[in-house]
């Protein structure tokens, strides 16, 4: 399953970076999306707005603030859900969210992938 995780970081101490790894691990494709240089675990991160296809997921680590330059081009991406992890919770996007017929889950990356839970709430 294609995942995006936006807010990508080069810092193993981060969020984003335990769940890039262990998306990998639990054999997702993953395109890591942040403003930083670098790579996790020989994955580059991607410093722009790529025009993907077939995301499947948009797992969220920027705050509400910093999501608003990206409403556009997630909803572009048309994924079939969005992920919201602890601190990311935004009812705009939400709206938006749903308004354009993605799901939205307010949950955390890492506790669905360690439980099953990423797979078996799939759309």
């Amino acid at each position: 399953m294609k995942t995006l995780v936006l807010g990508a970081t080069p810092n193993p101490s981060r969020y984003a970076w335990l769940a890039t790894v262990s998306l990998k691990k639990h054999g997702h494709e993953v395109y890591p999306v942040g403003i930083k240089k670098g790579n996790i675990e020989g994955l580059e991160i991607i410093n722009n707005k790529p025009d993907l296809k077939d995301i499947h997921t948009v797992t969220l680590y920027l705050n509400p603030k910093n999501q608003v330059e990206w409403y556009d081009y997630i909803i572009s991406l048309k994924p079939k859900r969005i992920i919201f992890n602890p601190g990311t919770e935004n009812p705009e996007m939400v709206d938006l969210a749903i308004k354009n017929g993605i799901q939205t889950i307010q949950a955390c990356t890492l506790v669905l992938l360690s439980t099953g839970e990423f797979e078996t709430l799939m759309v």
